[in-house]
């Protein structure tokens, strides 16, 4: 025992350090493409080794030298290094850190390049809710041409449009319509000019003159050709008035005087506000009030909405606005398309809560549903 005493301690330094020296590389690693991106990133992957308390992974491109781009978890089995020039071929290699500070490389992988791809297959619930919600559309715009009446919920304030255009006709006044003050690219614009033509249609109807002041050029001109070919459509070419469409100005708060003296100087009988709106809703509601009209304003604007309500007679509230055009007119393909949106707005909803009490009370994973809803 004494003549093998001196090699104890060589013997135990070998112990503690022979385990450390054998750290393993990770096996099988593998540098692919990432699937569905942009073209930006590579996805790296491999096999744990055991001992390992994390990851280093290492990139090189063609003959230069391998460089850091990320570490990773001993737990950690995959690595996207992302913002990647494309069509640039990378080499990579995953280090693994041992105990001891001592590392195990594993060999470079094959050359691999970032690319794009036609199609993100991460978004394929996406992709089937938009076919999906099409094809009831379509579905239910073929319905509303074969002549099928559907169903529309009733909205009081384009009930009384017909009425408002009566009173009108009988006081022997114009029926006021105000476009808003947005440009042509907002869409409450957009649905006002819809509008705009089947009330025009309506006062052509009954012989009542119509005034439309335009605070935009561009909406002026927009809204003289709808009424123009609204009248043609009644059949009364002849009673239409190029001056009933007139630009008055474009200063959101002058206009909003400009009209309000209108209001006050002609005392119309109806007051339409339908379009996008501003800070001018209430002073225009609040004279055309005074008068004496009867008034129907709609917005998409919720902070407007509360003048308006208070204001008018009628108000549309928010998308009543974009179903207004379609709900006038009986369009079949406007009353298709609202139909199928309504149903397919109301599948998403449910959809919506399925998943939020699969999710809350059963514990099932419902990432499936956000991802077919697009969040």
């Amino acid at each position: 025992m004494r003549r093998f005493g001196h090699l104890l301690v060589p013997l135990l330094l070998c112990t503690l350090w022979l385990p450390a020296q054998a750290q393993a590389p990770p096996g099988g690693v593998t540098a692919k493409d990432t699937p569905s991106d942009d073209g930006s990133s590579i996805t790296v992957a491999w096999e744990p080794a055991p001992g390992a308390r994390g990851y280093r992974i290492e990139r090189a491109a063609a003959e230069e030298a391998f460089e850091t781009v990320g570490e990773a978890e001993a737990d950690q089995r995959r690595f996207e290094d992302t913002g990647l020039p494309q069509d640039v071929p990378f080499r990579y290699r995953v280090v693994t850190l041992g105990a001891g500070g001592f590392e195990a490389a594993s060999p470079p992988t094959a050359p691999v390049m970032a690319q794009p791809q036609w199609f993100n297959f991460d978004l394929f619930g996406v992709a089937f809710a938009c076919v999906a919600f099409a094809g009831v559309v379509v579905w239910y715009i073929a319905r509303a041409r074969r002549g099928e009446k559907l169903f529309l919920r009733r909205i009081a304030g384009l009930d009384a449009v017909e009425e408002a255009v009566g009173r009108a006709t009988e006081m022997g006044r114009a029926v006021l319509y105000i476009p808003g003050t947005g440009y042509i690219s907002d869409i409450a614009t957009v649905a006002s000019m819809n509008i705009l033509g089947e009330v025009a249609k309506k006062t052509a109807e009954y012989g009542t003159k119509i005034n439309v002041p335009n605070r935009d050029p561009v909406v002026y001109t927009v809204a003289r050709e709808v009424v123009k070919n609204a009248h043609i459509e009644a059949g009364r070419p002849e009673a239409h008035d190029p001056n009933s469409v007139h630009f008055v100005v474009e200063y959101a708060l002058a206009y909003a005087a400009a009209v309000s003296g209108i209001m006050v100087r002609e005392k119309p009988a109806t007051n339409l506000f339908l379009g996008y709106f501003a800070a001018e809703s209430l002073i225009l509601a609040e004279t055309g009030a005074s008068t004496g009209a009867i008034q129907i304003a709609g917005t998409d604007q919720v902070t407007q909405l509360p003048f308006f309500v208070v204001a008018c007679d009628y108000t549309l509230m928010g998308e009543e606005l974009y179903a207004a055009s379609a709900y006038l007119s009986r369009d079949p393909l406007m009353v298709g398309a609202l139909k199928g949106q309504d149903i397919g707005k109301f599948l998403f909803l449910l959809l919506l809560v399925f998943g939020s009490i699969a999710s809350l009370i059963f514990g099932i994973d419902a990432g499936w549903l956000l991802a077919t809803t697009g969040y």
